[in-house]
């Protein structure tokens, strides 16, 4: 497949597109500073600015999905706000380029860990975390609503870690994943490896999964 990949060099991004290309996926990786990515024969480096809609949809055409890892960063002050227009400015990019799929991982926050109480909600959720994960909630409220994109929103296990590839894991829906009275973990390159899946054979069209060890 030909996919285009935003944030190719963040975290959850560098997993993502490291996966990509084992399999084989002629990757397309829009970042800000394309030098920081390594050389490949299937990776073509493109230097992107989420919130250029009209150029950024050119760099989009003529892929088979668009995978986001978008992240304005945890230090930034307004994170919330960052991260809905650049999200947004990404599922307007991409309707424009004529990409049908996009796939976006966002936040734990937004899983439910009772009827009608989601994680964020919580009174011991950190609040360093809040504001990024309420703009990761809102974007997910917003794709529910979007009928034209095959979107898919991966929300990872509550505990998201470096660590080995193992490939075995867990799939959820909408419910905090959890590992007897804890929740559970998963590692970064098996986040990959779900959201890889889940590119190469959809399971959840306009939906949201979540995955755990």
């Amino acid at each position: 497949m030909k996919l285009a990949l935003i944030g190719a060099t963040g975290y959850v991004g560098a997993a993502l597109l490291e996966e990509a290309l084992s399999r084989g996926h002629q990757v397309t990786a829009l970042v800000r500073n394309p030098q920081k990515l390594p050389q490949h024969p299937l990776l073509t480096a493109v230097q992107a600015d989420v919130h250029d809609v009209a150029t950024l949809s050119k760099q989009l055409r003529g892929h088979d999905a668009v995978l986001s890892a978008f992240n304005p960063g945890w230090g930034s002050a307004d994170i919330r706000q960052q991260f809905i227009a650049g999200s947004q400015a990404i599922v307007t990019a991409t309707k424009a380029a004529g990409v049908a799929r996009l796939l976006v991982v966002g936040g734990a926050g937004s899983l439910y860990v009772a009827p009608g109480l989601q994680l964020i909600d919580t009174p011991n959720f950190p609040a360093e975390y809040k504001e990024g994960a309420e703009g990761a909630r809102q974007l997910l409220n917003q794709l529910r609503e979007e009928q034209q994109l095959q979107w898919t929103f991966l929300s990872p296990a509550a505990l998201l870690q470096p660590g080995p590839r193992t490939g075995h894991f867990r799939l959820g829906g909408e419910q905090l994943l959890m590992n007897g009275d804890a929740p559970a973990q998963i590692s970064v390159a098996d986040l990959a490896v779900a959201l890889l899946d889940e590119t190469e054979q959809p399971q959840y069209i306009r939906q949201r999964f979540t995955v755990a060890y």
